[in-house]
């Protein structure tokens, strides 16, 4: 929220960038590692089984949230809105888990950069914000890194590829779903909102294809849900310190050693070319989220 004018900025953001910066590499290499464990028990479990099992075993971390969600009285239209975004954000897990099987960490992590650019279209196609020559030149430059990634005609673009594009299209619709939620109930009940409904979405999906576990592979998720939960708290606090214009540049972290860990554990190559797709994603929505940062920034008091 834009502060009231004549009011001084919440604690903002904006005073605490070395921190925010540090929180956000920490998410970063959080939600590495966790594609790495991901990546590592994909060989074994179906994705629809593992996205159940990372967030069934994230279910503890719920308790906290149990007593807010019961106080929040949600509405007939809200507890709508949730399945809808349950049941999108569902679809996206699987094929998130779909795409670490088929194609190389890197690339995963390059194209899910798309993901705010998707939000940014669908605030204006749906949400009815409005979409400026500069954000639509940001989202054009976006656009153009994805096909650099995925340089369609030159190689073999795989099921993996299309099962990324629809993660990042999918999480997008959450988010834009979850948009007007965040103003109606406090942010607890969202996240456990979420859990909830996605870990029910993806039940039946894991039942149809159930592997028995080990209990080493239990651990492993159990692990999973730890850092996922970890770099989200990570993230928060990130926000907390410093606007998105000065955090989302160190999400490009995220495939420097998205880069490292496939090249040192899986054996994949380093593709110069997704590299170069997701530094001009990255550059494209920082410059949106400079620009956002821009316009909401109350005007100065005059001399």
């Amino acid at each position: 929220m834009t502060p009231a004018r004549g009011t001084a900025p919440a604690p903002a953001a904006a005073n605490r960038p070395l921190e925010a910066v540090l929180w956000m590499a920490a998410s970063g290499l959080l939600f590495v590692t966790m594609n790495a464990i991901v990546r590592h028990m994909a060989r074994d479990i179906p994705a629809a089984q593992s996205g159940f099992l990372r967030y069934a075993m994230g279910l503890p971390f719920l308790i906290p949230m149990l007593a807010p969600i019961w106080r929040a009285r949600l509405t007939g239209r809200q507890l709508r809105l949730f399945a809808w975004r349950g049941a999108v954000h569902s679809a996206a897990v699987i094929a998130w888990f779909f795409a670490m099987t088929r194609i190389p960490m890197a690339e995963v992590t390059a194209i899910n950069y798309l993901n705010p650019v998707w939000v940014t279209l669908g605030a204006a196609l749906f949400l009815g914000e409005r979409l400026r020559a500069r954000r639509m030149a940001a989202i054009g430059v976006a656009i153009l890194g994805a096909l650099v990634i995925l340089r369609p005609g030159l190689r073999e673009v795989n099921a993996g590829h299309l099962a990324m594009l629809l993660t990042a299209a999918c999480f997008a619709v959450s988010y834009l779903l979850a948009k007007p939620l965040s103003g109606e109930v406090p942010a607890s009940v969202v996240v456990g909102m979420l859990t909830i409904t996605v870990t029910l979405g993806l039940a039946p999906f894991a039942l149809a294809v159930w592997v028995p576990p080990t209990l080493a592979e239990l651990a492993w998720f159990v692990a999973v849900a730890a850092l996922a939960t970890g770099g989200h708290i990570a993230m928060t606090r990130a926000f907390a310190a410093a606007p998105l214009s000065v955090t989302q540049p160190v999400v490009f972290l995220q495939l420097v050693w998205a880069t490292t860990f496939g090249l040192l554990f899986f054996g994949e190559s380093v593709d110069v070319w997704v590299i170069f797709g997701a530094l001009m994603i990255v550059t494209a929505v920082s410059f949106i989220a400079w620009r956002e940062a821009a316009l909401r920034r109350p005007p100065a008091a005059p001399g």
